[in-house]
């Protein structure tokens, strides 16, 4: 029985290799929950149809792994519950990988990566927060981060800072600013957006990625990003798909898809396309 077992396990794992089967079944559909409301990642259009860079990557990444792709709409505060509650099989939301995510999921290889700052309007003081055009990682350049950090706090100090909840933007303002800042969180970025240019907040804190996208709405054009961008540490390794932890499957899957992708050209395609600049990490 022992040696069945093993041999078994063999077939399985030989299997598995192919991205075939999953728990005992073949994938050929995989459902992905997406947020709908972080543009450029993800977004309804006025029609109501899910567009975005990380949908027009979920189905090319399906059709790389020869399986159908259903992409659906969750709220961002509901996503890792009902993955694991088995409502879909993958979340791609601009989810970006931490350790305390990584406590409950397990993620793909990163398939994006960018800064992390402030969005203000021009005629801010904060628009003259250090470290405009500076991208600073938080533990690879660890003293520049915190010298930064220390400069920005006196200008910031009593300010109103919208920021989407259960993020690892609301982290680092957790983090580093609750007793500088009064943070005001929000379900999703479109909200505090519209806060900040009704002059509701003084500033918000979330990816450079996202801040840009808005910028590009004419009732957004007086906005612009202020100081250092910031990344690693809590604000997270990457974007990634995040997936069950029992679904190492499917996470080969996925990780052979995203490095074809890369490596190809595809990524940087995309990435160009919705976001402007480059957002890949090294394949």
């Amino acid at each position: 029985m022992k040696l069945w077992k093993t041999l078994a396990l063999a077939i399985l794992g030989s299997t598995l290799a192919t991205g075939a089967v999953a728990q005992g079944k073949k994938w050929e559909t995989v459902r992905i929950a997406t947020e709908g409301a972080y543009a450029p990642w993800n977004f309804s259009t006025p029609q109501g149809k899910l567009d975005g860079f990380e949908v027009e990557l979920a189905q090319e990444l399906c059709r790389r792994m020869n399986v159908k792709c259903e992409i659906v709409a969750q709220d961002w505060d509901g996503i890792i519950p009902a993955l694991q509650a088995g409502k879909y099989d993958a979340i791609m939301a601009g989810m970006n990988i931490t350790p305390k995510r990584e406590e409950v999921i397990q993620f793909s290889r990163v398939y994006a990566a960018g800064p992390h700052g402030w969005g203000v309007m021009k005629d801010s003081p904060l628009a003259k927060l250090a470290g405009k055009d500076q991208v600073v990682h938080l533990v690879n350049d660890a003293d520049t981060a915190k010298k930064i950090i220390e400069e920005w706090k006196p200008l910031l100090k009593g300010k109103t800072v919208g920021v989407q909840t259960s993020t690892t933007n609301s982290a680092f303002l957790e983090k580093y600013f609750k007793d500088v800042v009064q943070i005001r969180e929000y379900k999703t970025t479109e909200q505090h957006d519209l806060d900040l240019a009704a002059g509701r907040l003084d500033a918000i804190f979330a990816a450079h990625s996202s801040i840009a996208a808005t910028m590009e709405k004419p009732e957004f054009k007086d906005m612009t990003i202020a100081g250092a961008g910031l990344g690693g540490d809590i604000l997270g390794a990457g974007v990634a798909v995040g997936l069950r932890k029992q679904d190492t499957d499917l996470k080969k899957m996925f990780d052979d898809a995203i490095n074809a992708a890369i490596k190809d050209g595809t990524i940087e395609k995309l990435t160009s396309k919705w976001f402007k600049i480059k957002m890949i990490p090294q394949a």
